[in-house]
């Protein structure tokens, strides 16, 4: 009986391989589904070690979801070459943005997180499960996007706490993915945060995932990505009238090292 099972599983795994061989459609529902079962048991191990180590919800949580997370390539062959590293060194609270582009972002995101760093995220992400669960617990701040109220009051709170907190606050500032190989738009609230706090704002690039990941196209190859952390951008002395330039330079300084990193001329 046991060899029989064996057997069977052996066929199984054969037959998956070569349909993920023959077939990008096959092959990129395998390897999505494979992601996000890996997010989900990962995370409740996650939270179950967050909840011995330190208790409950705190910012601290973040280097074991980092350490748990940085495992995550290795599993889909992706490769990170990172430079700038030293451009988070800077004293006190920082905001720092970046592209956002998929669902595998969260594994750049964890490849180089600097410490005492929270996210900025959907309310909706709290209702995902396990996932939902290892991010609150990791101090992720909430806002929801559908009530623009509610949304500059959690940007006025983030200020606050990120300033009596001495935290470094990770926003995406394109709201939402954008898997094209180009920046969309950049909202406000961010960048208000920033002149508001007197904080530095710290631009984060990753190069374009189009040549190893196209949900479109059902691409999902290994590959590597390149991550350049800016120098700091300097917000001292700037008021709510500078908010518009102040995005309006960093979107097209972002801009132009994605096109960089990516390949591709400006």
């Amino acid at each position: 009986m046991e060899l029989g099972w064996l057997v069977c599983g052996t066929a199984v795994l054969l037959l998956l391989h070569v349909l993920m061989e023959l077939s990008p459609t096959v092959n990129f529902a395998l390897r999505i589904g494979f992601y996000c079962v890996l997010c989900l048991v990962s995370s409740a191990l996650a939270a179950a070690a967050c909840l011995l180590v330190n208790g409950g919800r705190t910012v601290k949580n973040m280097r074991i979801i980092k350490a748990v997370v940085k495992t995550f390539k290795y599993f889909f062959g992706l490769r990170f070459e990172v430079k700038g590293l030293e451009n988070f060194e800077v004293e006190g609270p920082a905001i720092i943005v970046s592209n956002h582009q998929s669902i595998l972002d969260m594994m750049g995101l964890m490849e180089i997180l600097p410490d005492n760093c929270v996210q900025v995220g959907k309310k909706e992400l709290m209702y995902a499960g396990s996932v939902g669960l290892i991010i609150y617990l990791g101090g992720v701040i909430f806002i929801n996007r559908k009530s623009t109220s509610s949304a500059k009051m959690v940007m006025s709170e983030v200020a606050k706490t990120m300033t009596n907190d001495n935290l470094k606050v990770w926003v995406y500032p394109e709201g939402t993915r954008n898997c094209t190989g180009d920046l969309l738009p950049f909202k406000k609230g961010a960048f208000h945060i920033a002149v508001q706090a007197q904080v530095p704002v710290i631009p984060v690039v990753y190069s374009s995932y189009t040549s190893f990941y196209n949900p479109k196209t059902k691409l999902f190859t290994s590959g590597k990505i390149k991550v350049e952390v800016l120098p700091p951008i300097e917000t001292k002395g700037l008021t709510p009238d500078d908010v518009t330039d102040l995005t309006d330079r960093c979107f097209h300084t972002m801009r132009e090292t994605l096109f960089k990193l990516s390949g591709r001329p400006s």
